[in-house]
């Protein structure tokens, strides 16, 4: 397992060191200056050159490169705006904040939006599919599977607006989405983010009510599963004791890159309903020209998807006893 964990880990920092290269060169290849957004409306040549050195855009791209991964583990007192302590990702062009400070501020509400969803979906999808393959080729398996089929082709920013303009502006059943930090008041918390768990749950839930119920059909076809029924166990026991859990892995593996790719930043979710996660500074850093703030957003959010791809491999095999880490 330690040696499978280690190998991993190997391979998640090679593929971050690769993705930060590949950001930098896309970075460059922007027509656009950042130099030029922080210079104003009365530049001039001048002041242009001072902003680029101030910057350090005026090194070479592997120098830039090299001062910004010895920045990211040892951290920098060059900086004008101040010293940053590793981890360094420097300062905002845009808001001169530092970057890894304003990631670490915007991750609670990404943090509660997905996992607030991400339990909303996993208990309505796996329920309903379990149910709907309890009750294979009845009435409510048909209803199930054509529900999750409509609403797994429904996309958050067609369903986000018309469930604001729904049960918000038109009946006021709920408040109007925002963030509230949860020490300071739980039920505005909870009262804020429950329309885009809502709606974030219902398309995710959709998809996994169709896994759910296909991988369930599948594994009671297996043969451990049909000699425990031929043995006499009731159909209870061995649908919850043996098929249950078998259908769990490839379930498991698409909850990981979800919640992994979530916890990145739910970009559209998060711009729909207004709220300031990662997602919504990822489309910040990119509007403008931001790149230490677009490489701090690009490399934490593939770091969550790299590591829940992890501790999903390594959750094999907990739930099957045949799966062997080697």
């Amino acid at each position: 397992m330690l040696r499978f964990l280690f190998r991993r880990f190997l391979g998640a920092v090679v593929i971050l060191f690769l993705l930060s290269i590949v950001t930098f060169l896309l970075f460059f290849g922007m027509p656009r200056d950042p130099a030029l957004l922080m210079c104003g409306k009365t530049c001039n040549p001048a002041s242009l050159a001072n902003i680029h050195h101030v910057l350090g855009l005026d090194k070479s791209v592997p120098e830039q490169y090299g001062i910004f991964l010895h920045n990211l583990f040892f951290g920098s007192n060059q900086f004008a705006q101040g010293p940053c302590p590793a981890p360094c990702f420097g300062y905002s062009y845009h808001t001169n904040d530092q970057v890894w400070s304003t990631l670490l501020d915007r991750l609670p509400i990404t943090v509660s939006l997905t996992l607030g969803g991400a339990v909303v979906f996993l208990i309505v999808g796996l329920g309903t599919g379990m149910i709907a393959a309890w009750k294979r080729g009845s009435l409510i398996d048909k209803m199930v599977t054509a529900a999750s089929m409509v609403l797994s082709s429904m996309q958050i920013y067609f369903l986000g607006p018309l469930a604001l303009a729904i049960l918000v502006f038109q009946t006021h059943l709920f408040s109007k989405p925002a963030y509230t930090d949860f020490t300071s008041d739980p039920v505005a918390w909870f009262d804020g983010l429950l329309i885009p768990w809502v709606v974030l749950s219902t398309i995710f839930a959709s998809q996994y009510t169709r896994m759910a119920r296909s991988s369930m059909i599948e594994q009671l076809q297996e043969e451990h599963v049909r000699t425990a029924r031929a043995k006499g166990m009731s159909r209870k026991y061995v649908f919850f004791r043996y098929a249950w859990r078998g259908s769990l892995i490839p379930i498991v593996t698409i909850f990981g890159i979800d919640l992994g790719s979530l916890l990145g930043g739910a970009i559209i979710t998060e711009y729909t309903f207004g709220l300031p996660g990662l997602g919504h500074l990822a489309v910040d850093a990119v509007s403008f020209s931001d790149l230490p703030l677009l490489l701090g957003v690009m490399l934490f959010s593939a770091t969550m998807i790299l590591l829940f791809n992890i501790i999903v491999d390594a959750c094999y095999a907990f739930i099957d006893p045949r799966v062997r880490l080697s």
